[in-house]
C-alpha cells in the first residue's frame, strides 16, 4: 500500500463513525443505500477500475458525491492532475494480510490486518477527466411538466449533486441531475415533494410545520414531511403516475403510525394542508386564508 493513504486513526473509531452517520440519517428519515437516484454505478476505483466493496461502499455513497469514481492523491498525480486545495477525503478500509515464519517451526503464518487510507471523488479533482456517462435516457412526461411549469411564483430550481432538498431561507429547490433517477416517474415524485415544501415558504402559503421545522425529528417536522408526502401523491395522481418516493421514507413511516394512531385527526390536518400546497402549485390557491 501507498504510506500517503495511512491513517493513526484507530479502525474501531471508524465502524462507531459510520454506525454514528447512518443512525443520523435514519433519524432524518434517510435510508443511505435506498434512494429513487443513483450515483450511476457502484464506488469505483479510477485507476484499478476495481469496484470497492462491504463497509467501503457505504461510506463512498454516503461522501455525497455524484461521480463513482475515487482514487488516492497519489494515484491523482500520477494522472497529472492533482486534488483541489482544501478538499476532505474520505476514509476507508483496507483489509490485507502478510506471511510471518513462526519462530519455534518452519510453517508461515497469514496474519490478516486492517487500515485506514484516504481517496478522493474525481469532483474533488483537477486535471483528471471524469469518464462516467449517463446511462440513463429522461423522458419527459407532459402532464407532469405542464403542473411543475403551471406553478406561480417558483422556486430556484438546481440540478446537481447527490441529494435533494429545499432551502428555505433561499427558497431553492435542489435536485440530483434528471438522468440520475433510474426511473423518469422517481424524479418527478420528487420533485413534487420538494415544491409541496417551498409552498409553506411565507412568501407563498407561511405554513407553521415549514417555517418552524428547523430541526429534523421534531413535531412540525414531520407533520411537514407527512404534508409534502401526501401533496406529492396528489401530483403524481394529476400527472398520471405512481408515487414512487414513499417507498424511500421508511424512517418516517413508522414514527407517522405512532403519531397517527395518538391523534386521530393528524391526517385530516395533513391532507388539508396538503391540498392547499397543490392548489397553490396548480395557481387555485395562492394566499394563506384560501
Amino acid at each position: 500500500m501507498e504510506s500517503d493513504q495511512e491513517n493513526p486513526t484507530l479502525v474501531e473509531d471508524v465502524f462507531k463513525k459510520i454506525t454514528e452517520k447512518i443512525l443520523s440519517l435514519l433519524e432524518k428519515g434517510v435510508v443511505p443505500w435506498q434512494r429513487p437516484w443513483k450515483s450511476s454505478s457502484v464506488p469505483t476505483n479510477l485507476c484499478t477500475n476495481k469496484e470497492y466493496r462491504g463497509i467501503n461502499v457505504l461510506l463512498l455513497m454516503m461522501a455525497d458525491f455524484p461521480s463513482p469514481y475515487w482514487l488516492t492523491a497519489r494515484q491523482a498525480k500520477t494522472l497529472g492532475g492533482f486534488i483541489r486545495p482544501a478538499q476532505k477525503g474520505t476514509e476507508i478500509l483496507y483489509w490485507g494480510l502478510f506471511r510471518v515464519q513462526m519462530e519455534s517451526s518452519a510453517d508461515v503464518a497469514a496474519v490478516h490486518f486492517q487500515k485506514l487510507y484516504t481517496v478522493y471523488n474525481i469532483a474533488q479533482c483537477e486535471g483528471i477527466p471524469d469518464p462516467q456517462q449517463p446511462n440513463t435516457k429522461f423522458e419527459s412526461i407532459e402532464e407532469c411538466d405542464r403542473l411543475i411549469t403551471g406553478m406561480p411564483n417558483k422556486p430556484k430550481l438546481f440540478h446537481g449533486g447527490n441529494d435533494a432538498y429545499y432551502v428555505i431561507p433561499k427558497d431553492e429547490i435542489h435536485l440530483p441531475r434528471k438522468e440520475s433517477f433510474t426511473i423518469t416517474e422517481e424524479y418527478y415524485c420528487t420533485l413534487f415533494h420538494e415544491l409541496c415544501h417551498s409552498t409553506g415558504h411565507e412568501k407563498r402559503l407561511n405554513r407553521k410545520s415549514i417555517a418552524d421545522a428547523t430541526s429534523f425529528g421534531t413535531e412540525n417536522y414531520s407533520n411537514e414531511e407527512l404534508i409534502a408526502e401526501i401533496g406529492a401523491s396528489f401530483l403524481c395522481g394529476m400527472g398520471a403516475i405512481e408515487n414512487r418516493t414513499i417507498n424511500n421514507s421508511g424512517a418516517y413511516i413508522s414514527g407517522w403510525l405512532e403519531r397517527l394512531k395518538r391523534d386521530k385527526r393528524l391526517i385530516s390536518m395533513a391532507a388539508n394542508q396538503a391540498q392547499k400546497a397543490v392548489d397553490y402549485i396548480r395557481g387555485k390557491c395562492l394566499n394563506v386564508n384560501c
